[in-house]
């Protein structure tokens, strides 16, 4: 029996950028863990996602977690099509990423079929399909699950991008995306009946809009899938960075390191390695792995495995907004974590107490090496951010506060 099929339950409409299981970027992570804590609470989800994969339904547990699921390929953009909306529109670029006629029909079926008390989506990009929404399901409430506050995210995108001549294209693309992201993130918050947050900076950000009432709901994990195994030991100096390798912040971040952090390391710890995890690396990053010392793994199938031999997991994070999952994994797995502010955004103050925070080259490059000459220390930060990641951002203790969310909106 599902675990969702309750007659006269809630019924959710779930919309998500890609499909949560396989979990494979940040916003599946967050998705997977929404819906499992939804359909332990009983409650009913469809889920109409995009994927470039094809599923088996027989083997992923969103059919059984799920009352119904339904999935379209992604759309392609060409690059004419990108640059004449960058140039003439007037749009945000996001706006148009994930446009699919297919989706579109699918949804309609699904609002013509049946009758949803809430439609949720996920991410900035399926704003798109508001106005259908808004059309085709008049009694339901909707609500905006905002993963980042994107028009901030893109202005300090730009003020990093700008500190390096050759990123000029790049940084002045951002500054044109962020005016209009702020544009088009505000008209959505202002068009639905209640923003999700990730962090209390982010729902700062995203109240300057004057729209609908946001409520943080923290990113979270499935803290027990994390725990190292009672036999496993971590490499010695292993350094260990994960994360979508095509993601500018996640690129700009693996190359400051290697390029003013990391020597300064070796400098001390010549026997230093590090290990970048992560899907779809673009070409310079996997142009880092001709150094014997740098290993680049691309997509993995799971990435507790590389947690659980860290000696540190690093966050050099430049740029970014909301909160980062591949913290609250390396929390989860009892992993010492050096991070930046950035990096560490949006977290809790007994978060960030279980970690180390250092901004610039020199202080990074001196927590990390302080840490690989302490083990103990290792030890017991790693222990620490365990307990947090279990008190605080295991899914068990914030389903809780999602459901609270629904019960503000009259939605049982």
């Amino acid at each position: 029996m599902k675990l969702c099929s309750i007659e006269g339950a809630m019924k959710i409409l779930l919309l998500t950028p890609d499909l949560p299981y396989p979990s494979e970027s940040g916003a599946a992570i967050r998705n997977i863990g929404l819906i499992r804590g939804l359909a332990r609470a009983r409650r009913r989800v469809t889920l109409l996602s995009f994927t470039e994969q094809t599923v088996d339904a027989e083997t992923n547990p969103l059919y059984q977690l799920c009352e119904r699921v339904e999935s379209v390929g992604l759309p392609r953009r060409g690059i004419g099509r990108r640059l004449a909306m960058l140039l003439l529109s007037g749009r945000a670029d996001i706006e148009s990423r994930l446009a699919s006629r297919a989706f579109d029909r699918k949804l309609g079926d699904l609002l013509g079929a049946h009758e949803f008390d809430l439609v949720q989506f996920s991410g900035i990009e399926l704003g798109h399909y508001l106005p259908s929404i808004r059309a085709k399901a008049r009694s339901a409430k909707i609500i905006y699950d905002a993963l980042n506050a994107e028009a901030e995210l893109q202005r300090l995108v730009a003020q990093v991008e700008r500190r390096d001549r050759r990123r000029l294209p790049a940084a002045i693309y951002s500054t044109i995306q962020s005016r209009r992201l702020a544009r088009y993130e505000g008209a959505i918050c202002r068009k639905v009946d209640a923003v999700l947050a990730v962090s209390d900076e982010d729902r700062r950000l995203l109240e300057r809009y004057g729209g609908a009432p946001i409520h943080v709901l923290p990113n979270g994990v499935a803290a027990a899938d994390y725990a190292p195994p009672a036999e496993s030991t971590r490499a010695p100096a292993q350094l260990v960075f994960s994360g979508k390798m095509d993601y500018r912040p996640n690129v700009d971040a693996v190359e400051w390191f290697n390029a003013a952090v990391f020597p300064r390391i070796r400098q001390r710890y010549p026997e230093a390695s590090l290990l970048i995890a992560g899907r779809n690396p673009q070409e310079r990053i996997q142009a880092l792995a001709s150094d014997s010392r740098i290993t680049v793994t691309g997509w993995v199938d799971s990435i507790q495995p590389y947690l659980h031999k860290a000696s540190i997991y690093i966050v050099p994070l430049r740029m970014g907004s909301g909160t980062r999952l591949k913290i609250l994994q390396a929390m989860a797995a009892r992993c010492a974590v050096v991070s930046t502010s950035v990096g560490a955004a949006g977290l809790k103050d007994e978060a960030r107490a279980a970690l180390c925070i250092a901004d610039g080259a020199e202080a990074f490059a001196e927590a990390v090496s302080a840490l690989l000459a302490d083990e103990e220390r290792r030890r017991e930060l790693g222990a620490r951010a365990e307990r947090v990641a279990k008190e605080y951002y295991d899914w068990s203790a914030l389903t809780p506060r999602l459901l609270r969310v629904y019960a503000e909106m009259g939605l049982g």
